[in-house]
């Protein structure tokens, strides 16, 4: 899988000049100066070259979209009039489609919710509607995934919250409601139930105060109702004793730490 964030960027040590006798530019924009092989060149062997030829004369790059090279159609893409690169979403090369899924208007998105690539479908749920995010909640990926969680509506982030990645459910934590967050009190994972911990309602957090993970109590001495807190003073782990402590200090300026 190429690496999308070359397109345009890369050189090639060494690249040679391609010859101008066949160009059909020679006549026109080689002649004017416009374009030179080493320099500002559509068919040199180096994206650099390219793209500068195509930021120079942006008119000239729809006629390279049906190009053989993927790297060329690719940058064309970059600077062809919209309307020209539609039919791209069906191009043989992934770079190429990745970066019609940045430059399409949201609306036309839809067509590639189920490509193969999936930086192309991580483009897509970036930019489409979120209102439309549903069906990309449900990709294999879980990064597109991730993606959706980051942009759903909290109305539909609910259904996202029994996803199998933690990275997923991590991030539907970050973003529910604190009133929505019961579902994930329990959740397998450590890390899930940490961010929950210092997010939750007081009375959530008093449940969580019972924790295996010392962080996630750690956490919820933070916002657990205070005499729900003071039951913690004896805690196993330290740092949890000690900020049940600091809790209780700062709520009554009274209680002293337990050894």
């Amino acid at each position: 899988m190429r690496d999308a964030s070359r397109v345009g960027v890369r050189t090639v040590a060494g690249a040679p000049a391609p010859s101008c006798e066949r160009c059909r530019h020679a006549a026109s924009l080689l002649a004017a100066g416009a374009c030179h092989p080493h320099d500002v060149c559509a068919l040199a062997p180096s994206g650099r070259r390219m793209d500068r030829f195509f930021r120079s004369h942006p008119g000239e790059a729809e006629a390279y979209l049906g190009d053989d090279h993927w790297e060329r159609r690719a940058i064309a893409a970059r600077h062809a009039p919209l309307e020209s690169i539609v039919a791209l979403t069906e191009d043989r090369d992934e770079v190429v489609r990745r970066v019609v899924a940045t430059r399409l208007p949201p609306e036309q998105l839809e067509v590639l919710m189920q490509d193969p690539d999936r930086e192309v479908r991580i483009s897509v749920a970036q930019r489409l509607d979120p209102q439309r995010l549903m069906p990309l909640a449900r990709d294999p990926d879980y990064m597109v995934r991730v993606v959706v969680a980051r942009r759903l509506p909290h109305g539909k982030l609910p259904k996202l919250a029994a996803d199998p990645e933690r990275e997923v459910r991590k991030t539907v934590a970050h973003r529910l409601p604190a009133f929505a967050l019961g579902r994930l009190l329990f959740d397998h994972e450590a890390e899930v139930r940490r961010i929950v911990a210092g997010r939750a309602l007081a009375s959530d957090a008093e449940r969580m105060l019972e924790d295996d993970d010392w962080l996630v109590r750690l956490a919820a001495v933070e916002r657990a109702p205070v005499e729900a807190v003071r039951r913690h003073l004896d805690d196993p782990e330290a740092d949890v004793r000690q900020a049940a402590w600091q809790r209780l200090q700062h709520s009554h300026g009274r209680t002293e730490p337990t050894e």
